[in-house]
């Protein structure tokens, strides 16, 4: 997309941790989700205002609360919740995103979008999916005994199951994210 609007781009893929050695090198940064949930996400919020040069963009993608991450987020946390840790869809509230970044931003744009999961399988299979293959989910059954995981099993599988909108054996889900533009003061 960048290059068919004539923008030259360069992309760092790096641990949230190693911020700490990337000189501030970009007009743009963009941030995924799945990194944000850190326990310290005043921390991410300074680390990524600081690698942007001022008047730099940072953009992010952040799973809702109210939306179906958000609920499979919470559904998970009823059964293993990490002490201490702020939910990491709170990245998807406008408010908390707006005290996070606090004066280091100069301008910030929300917008609210839907990301679909279309699966050609029934939900059971999406959770087993979820299960093996995302981090969250993959962790938290593997911290719990043969009980606890059939109960988490049964939880997911009833949320999966209640926001399905296809029929037979076939899974499609409206998740909402929030689109967070922020420029860099």
């Amino acid at each position: 997309m960048a290059y068919l609007s004539g923008i030259t781009t360069s992309f760092l893929v790096a641990f949230p941790a190693l911020f700490s050695i990337v000189n501030p090198f970009g007009g743009a940064l963009i941030y995924s989700q799945i990194t944000l949930g850190r326990p310290h996400p005043e921390r991410a919020a300074a680390e990524l205002t600081r690698v942007c040069r001022p008047g730099g963009v940072i953009a992010m993608a952040n799973w809702t609360p109210s939306g179906f991450i958000g609920q499979m987020f919470k559904t998970i946390a009823k059964h293993i919740a990490p002490a201490g840790m702020p939910s990491p869809v709170l990245w998807g509230d406008e408010t908390t995103v707006r005290e996070r970044f606090g004066q280091r931003i100069t301008g910030l744009r929300f917008a609210r979008h839907h990301y679909i999961f279309d699966m050609p399988f029934p939900p059971s299979e999406v959770v087993e999916f979820f299960r093996s293959y995302y981090g969250p989910a993959n962790r938290a059954f593997a911290s719990l005994d043969v009980d606890q995981r059939i109960k988490l099993k049964s939880d997911l599988e009833s949320l999966w199951s209640a926001h399905n909108r296809a029929k037979g054996d076939w899974t499609h889900v409206h998740a909402e994210y929030l689109e967070v533009i922020a420029t860099r003061a």
